[in-house]
């Protein structure tokens, strides 16, 4: 099943391709297109911001691709290189942020807006500047990136001289053999031809904005899943804190009663929706009078929570406080995150912050950020 899952969401969002015959892939020998692009740092870049360097890079990646955060580091490492010998190292974010859905998220903790493209740069430390042409695409239409990343490397007089992959391996735990974009920077750099002046590229496609059938569809299908509410008692509740299963699991403690509870749901729904192609579980436990079933039922209908629910079926509500975590007082919301084999990692009564919540997920040993 897990690589079925995998397979699937390579196919969704994985390509490997030289061109898209929607936008094809600016050609060998071109001269550069002119773009106008802001940056995560507020300044608007154009090909004129770059006339110092002997050569440019122009790089298309994104935040939310496996493969293009696989990457980011050898990105900077070039750039700390090669910057100080007259390169310019630029980086463009292609993709339309309405046109990706959330279980095109499921290997990150970020989508590709322009105020979470600058939270990336800065907890990255990017040392280069990352524009945003997610609004109209323009740039990316003219030089037609079929992947992120996707690299351009232009000479002096702006001519195209390369476009390709950065090198051959996408993990940034093994060794390349073929170190693609470094080969083509040294080459022009020595007043070389290029010898490998293109190769294929391999990553997530680029989100264009035509996109919006394929968002409406998701909406459609998700809104179509069954929602269920379950009874359960005391001592499924430690089997569930036990976690024997092979998942990271997180667990939300609600109430209909709660104010903040309801404030915050939603977005367990969307963490749900991106991580749970993944090894990976969210559950909500409703603390409501059981009498109350149909009423929490229909809460949770209305926000679509296709999760595992349950209803706790005990009076003594100090009995689910006790065997969910000792540590917790008993206000409303709790949430958890459970290892499998019962380890707590994270525990918190009232609001969560959503985006601590998604890191954390993303960048546990058993989910991460790379295929």
């Amino acid at each position: 099943m897990r690589l079925f899952v995998l397979l699937l969401f390579a196919f969704i969002n994985t390509s490997i391709v030289t061109a898209t015959e929607e936008h094809p892939t600016l050609p060998i020998g071109s001269k550069a297109p002119a773009f106008s692009l802001k940056g995560v740092d507020g300044k608007t870049y154009s090909l004129a911001s770059f006339t110092k360097y002997k050569i440019l890079v122009i790089l298309f990646t994104c935040n939310h691709c496996p493969t293009a955060q696989a990457y980011e580091e050898r990105i900077i490492q070039l750039t700390k290189e090669y910057n100080p010998k007259g390169v310019g190292i630029v980086a463009v974010s292609p993709n339309d942020p309405k046109s990706i859905r959330l279980d095109e998220l499921g290997y990150t903790d970020m989508s590709d807006t322009y105020a979470e493209m600058k939270i990336r740069a800065k907890q990255k430390k990017f040392n280069f500047p990352y524009l945003y042409d997610g609004d109209k695409q323009a740039m990316a239409k003219a030089y037609g990136p079929a992947t992120t990343p996707h690299v351009f490397i232009f000479d002096k007089e702006r001519i195209l001289r390369f476009q390709g992959r950065i090198d051959d391996v996408e993990k940034p735990t093994e060794t390349p053999t073929s170190f693609d974009t470094r080969n083509a920077i040294e080459e022009l750099l020595q007043g070389k031809d290029v010898t490998t002046k293109t190769t294929k590229v391999f990553g997530c496609s680029v989100k264009w904005a035509e996109k919006g059938d394929w968002i409406e569809k998701a909406k459609r299908d998700w809104a179509a899943e069954p929602v269920n509410l379950e009874m359960i008692n005391e001592e499924e509740v430690k089997d569930l804190l036990k976690n024997n299963s092979d998942k990271l699991r997180l667990i939300n403690v609600w109430a209909t009663w709660c104010g903040p509870c309801m404030i915050e749901f939603p977005d367990f729904v969307n963490i749900n929706r991106m991580y749970r192609g993944r090894d990976f579980e969210f559950i909500s436990i409703c603390l409501d009078d059981t009498s109350r079933h149909a009423k929490a039922l229909k809460f949770l209908q209305s926000k679509q929570a296709s999760n595992k629910n349950y209803l706790f079926n005990m009076k003594k509500k100090w009995a689910l406080i006790e065997a969910v975590d000792p540590k917790w007082q008993g206000a409303l919301p709790y949430t958890l995150i459970v290892e499998p084999g019962g380890k707590i990692v994270y525990g918190k009564q009232y609001l969560i912050d959503p985006m601590q919540i998604k890191k954390l997920i993303v960048e546990h040993p058993l989910i991460g950020r790379y295929y």
